[in-house]
């Protein structure tokens, strides 16, 4: 099908259709384009949307997981669901008329969603059990990934190529806060664990101390660069595959995880179970948050009363990570913000609980341990161990105030 063609099917759309797009930065720009030229009012729903995506009078954003082509849209609905649960918020709440892919282009009588299934393959059931429409654009580019990204032809009503290069987030270089965090949550994966990260400077700084380990297993939500780094350097077990809902990276990810059966790219109901997740030997989450309070409550979505990003998988791997047999979920995090200048470990958070009662809360002075410690040690530990200097004497104060100290 030609663009032309499809922009007359689009606009023929009856009502305000609600459109379901691939997110991340697998985003479908020409067929969001095509949309937002065509009909006059839709829902869009996308996770983690990058920017530019269609956003005017008429739109409606719809999302999970707030990214930063969303943030600041005062056209934004936001949809508090841990990332294992969205899926059911299209089959029950959210029902999609029109599903929007980037895929690779066929290989023997299928595509593959590449870096993205994520919800993507739930959106898809859905909108054919309602007689709805799947559209792909379908980019050389695209590495042709295995597990739930294989979707059939059958599947798709309507395609057409583009050549588009993927993009890629900016490199981000550890600050010495960062790599210091990196350091303690590195000194605690031993051999044989099985890590999740996600990507940023910690977890970048994370992946760069563990090269001196052995038969390492990968189990995420995510993974970028630091995970191919690892398998270079033998520190990956090879008996099992490495598992993620979606990456994103640099080009030499995309060509290293093109047609790699190493590499599985899975359906985030999977991902994300916490049954499949404690099933994992010595699982290790690793996620960070804008604030931890003296109750071992984190706040990882919300600046203020304003939504900044979502609860995501942070709770799905916390709850699986703690039923592992010798798992743990550590919550890394910067003791300072250094552009609000202000504590990241508080008295009481006010705004939403993303999660909370992980294993430990690390910060560039040290580790806090939290799991088997009453409330008053999990202060005293949150205080001493990982709150800035600076801001400790408050934080006392603070906690005798809340009956903590």
């Amino acid at each position: 099908m030609d663009e032309k063609t499809l922009a007359v099917l689009l606009s023929a759309l009856p009502g305000t259709p609600r459109l379901v797009a691939s997110g991340n930065f697998a985003t479908p720009y020409t067929l969001l384009e095509l949309a937002d030229a065509q009909i006059e009012s839709f829902a869009l729903h996308m996770l983690n949307a990058q920017a530019p995506i269609p956003d005017r009078d008429g739109i409606v954003l719809e999302t999970a997981f707030v990214g930063p082509g969303m943030r600041n849209s005062p056209r934004l609905r936001y949809f508090p669901c841990r990332l294992s649960v969205v899926p059911d918020l299209l089959q029950r709440t959210l029902p999609p008329d029109v599903v929007l892919l980037h895929t690779s282009t066929p290989r023997r009588g299928a595509v593959s969603l590449g870096i993205e299934v994520n919800i993507l393959p739930a959106a898809i059931e859905a909108v054919r059990r309602r007689g709805g429409i799947v559209i792909a654009q379908m980019n050389p580019r695209m590495p042709f990934t295995f597990g739930d990204a294989v979707v059939p032809l059958d599947v798709i009503d309507y395609g057409f190529e583009v050549d588009a290069r993927l993009p890629s987030p900016d490199p981000v270089r550890p600050s010495p806060a960062a790599a210091a965090i990196g350091e303690r949550v590195a000194h605690r994966v031993s051999d044989g664990a099985t890590l999740q990260a996600g990507i940023g400077a910690i977890p970048d700084a994370v992946i760069a101390g563990l090269r001196d380990r052995r038969e390492l297993g990968v189990w995420t939500e995510m993974f970028s660069d630091g995970v191919l780094d690892l398998e270079h350097a033998g520190v990956l077990r090879h008996d099992e595959p490495l598992t993620a809902s979606f990456l994103f990276g640099s080009r030499r990810l995309y060509d290293w995880v093109h047609e790699n059966d190493r590499v599985h790219v899975l359906r985030v109901e999977k991902t994300n179970n916490p049954a499949l997740i404690a099933a994992k030997p010595a699982m290790t989450s690793v996620n960070t948050a804008l604030q931890v309070d003296l109750y071992a409550q984190a706040n990882a979505t919300r600046i203020g009363h304003r939504i900044y990003s979502g609860i995501g998988g942070q709770t799905d791997f916390i709850v699986g990570a703690l039923h592992s047999p010798g798992g743990q979920a550590l919550l890394a995090l910067q003791s300072w913000h250094p552009r609000a200048d202000v504590s990241t470990i508080v008295p009481m958070i006010d705004e939403a609980t993303t999660s909370s009662q992980m294993s430990a809360v690390v910060t560039e002075h040290g580790v806090a341990e939290l799991f088997g410690y009453d409330e008053r040690a999990q202060a005293r530990h949150l205080i001493e161990q990982a709150a800035h200097p600076d801001a400790r004497e408050d934080l006392w104060e603070e906690a005798a105030a809340l009956g903590l100290a």
